[in-house]
C-alpha cells in the first residue's frame, strides 16, 4: 500500500473498516449498503479512466505508452479501455456451495 495514491490507500482503508466491525451483523449491512451502491462507482471510475486515457492520447502519447503509464499494460488493452471496451470477466473465486450451508 506505501506506493498506491492516497485515493487508493483511503478506498483500501475504507475495506479495512468494513473488516473490523466486530459485530457480524451490522458488519454485513455496512457491507450491503456499500455493495448496493457499488455498480454506479464502477461505471463512473472506468468512465473516468476512459476520459483520462483519451486525454493522454490526445496529448500525443502512444498506445504503448499509455499503455505503460497504467502499469505495464499491453498498448491494445489500453487502446479496448480509450474505446471504453471492458476486460474479460475474471473467473468466479467462489467455490459452489448451497446458501443454506
Amino acid at each position: 500500500m506505501v506506493d498506491e495514491p492516497a485515493e487508493v490507500q483511503r478506498l483500501l482503508e475504507a475495506v479495512e473498516a468494513f473488516e473490523a466491525i466486530e459485530d457480524d451483523s451490522t458488519c454485513a449491512v455496512a457491507v450491503s449498503k456499500a455493495l448496493e451502491a457499488w455498480p454506479d462507482y464502477h461505471s463512473r471510475l472506468r468512465e473516468l479512466r476512459q476520459r483520462r486515457v483519451l486525454a493522454m492520447k490526445e496529448q500525443g502519447k502512444t498506445w504503448k505508452e499509455i499503455g505503460e503509464d497504467l502499469g505495464g499494460i499491453s498498448a491494445a488493452r489500453a487502446q479496448q479501455i480509450g474505446a471504453g471496451h471492458r476486460g474479460a470477466k475474471r473467473p468466479s473465486s467462489k467455490k459452489a456451495t448451497s446458501p443454506d450451508n
